[in-house]
């Protein structure tokens, strides 16, 4: 018997997830192995192509561990969709040019830290002014006028015949020029997954929903200590509830960028190019964050699959009622609600079913109840209306599985 999809919610023992990543990381690869030289500056081209060529030898010497690395880390990943969408968009040669300064100056890293840099070592022709690792939870601002290199073990400025070597082991007792700055951005929250005080995602401005302006980075007048606080509350009631889906969490999810303090409502976001990284406002409610990592989760999966299969041939036009937005949405935007909201629903499920003291609040029935019906709603706008992909087919009928599961429920 052919094995059910299970993109949706994880079955135990499940692989679905592990393989989905895999197959993004070597689309990533894809997509930065195909960046072209003619759109940008010989000499910013020269610097990347360098380094490109250093990652495409780990490749064929059977060494993919980096490569991997490179191609998994949000804040690389997302600069390789940007440059393609750009490529293939607009075409803004200020933001290219600056992505693709970017890009490299973090792939340099990368090698640096790995001991992995071309003989010699590597002098950028240019430099972008912020220097952000997640490998090294490092935030360097660069002092103006110094050109940045890398070497083995470290990190180095140069401006006319002045030079500062800056060892990567001791980042904490750099002595920079005038001008420049160092902090460690990325305070741990539980494995790798980490808060986010700084963002290089280029996108944080640009937002689809009508109640929200962009995504701009904001501790919302709260401590760090006080988001991983409530950050782990929220991750150990999925554990407790959906222990397989928040073990798939672990492993797509690095970075949560807070956006804010809002006790009345929450809003949450995540981006199609920027796989591994959600944006979140704080809320007093351990269930409702819980929904809303669970919720933007899900974003981030099947944003993963769109990479590589369109799931929809009917995506974008014509419009539809949402179940979940005040606005019309095309289809793309239905079925990320209810493929969201599904496992949020099955959260509920089980906190219902064992009594969790969650279950008996006033507002618990009527939000289960509003999660059940949007998303039999939008089961049924998606069936009715959708030209699915081959793999669209085998989505969608895991989706009908759950709202056939849940149909005692809504009556």
């Amino acid at each position: 018997m052919a094995t059910l999809l299970d993109l949706t919610v994880p079955q135990p023992g499940s692989t679905t997830t592990r393989r989905l990543l895999g197959q993004h990381l070597k689309h990533t690869l894809k997509l930065l192995f195909e960046l072209p030289m003619g759109r940008f500056p010989a000499p910013l081209f020269d610097d990347f192509g360098q380094l490109r060529a250093s990652v495409e030898r780990l490749l064929r010497d059977r060494q993919p561990s980096l490569p991997f690395a490179i191609a998994r880390r949000v804040t690389h990943s997302t600069l390789v969709y940007c440059l393609h969408r750009e490529l293939y968009g607009d075409g803004d040669v200020q933001k290219l040019d600056a992505w693709l300064t970017e890009l490299t100056a973090l792939i340099a890293l990368e090698l640096t830290l790995a001991d992995a840099l071309p003989p010699g070592g590597v002098r950028l022709a240019a430099a972008p002014p912020r220097q952000l690792s997640l490998s090294a939870n490092l935030e360097l601002t660069l002092p103006p006028g110094w050109q940045l290199g890398f070497e083995p073990g470290a990190l180095s400025l140069e401006r006319g015949a002045e030079r500062v070597r800056l060892p990567l082991g001791d980042v904490d007792r750099w002595r920079l020029p005038e001008g420049g700055a160092t902090r460690r951005p990325y305070v741990p929250i539980e494995g790798e997954l980490v808060l986010a005080l700084a963002d290089n995602n280029p996108l944080w401005a640009e937002e689809a929903h009508p109640d929200k302006l962009g995504n701009a980075l904001d501790l919302g007048e709260r401590s760090a200590q006080e988001w991983i606080e409530a950050l782990r509350a929220a991750l150990a009631l999925v554990d407790a509830h959906l222990p397989a889906l928040g073990q798939e969490l672990r492993w797509v999810m690095q970075t949560i960028v807070p956006v804010g303090y809002d006790p009345e409502r929450h809003l949450s976001a995540s981006y199609g190019e920027c796989i591994g990284q959600l944006y979140l406002t704080l809320h007093p409610d351990p269930l409702t964050l819980s929904e809303a990592l669970i919720h933007e989760f899900s974003h981030n999966k099947i944003n993963a699959q769109f990479h590589l299969d369109g799931v929809l041939e009917n995506a974008f036009f014509p419009l539809y009622p949402s179940p979940v937005r005040p606005d019309p949405r095309p289809l793309h935007g239905v079925l990320l609600a209810v493929h969201a909201f599904i496992p949020v629903a099955c959260l509920y499920e089980q906190l219902e079913a064992t009594g969790h003291p969650l279950s008996a609040q006033p507002r618990f029935q009527e939000r289960f109840r509003k999660i059940l019906q949007g998303n039999h709603e939008g089961t049924v706008t998606l069936l009715e209306h959708a030209r699915p992909t081959p793999f669209g087919r085998a989505l969608f009928d895991e989706l009908r599985r759950w709202d056939d599961r849940f149909a005692p429920r809504r009556r």
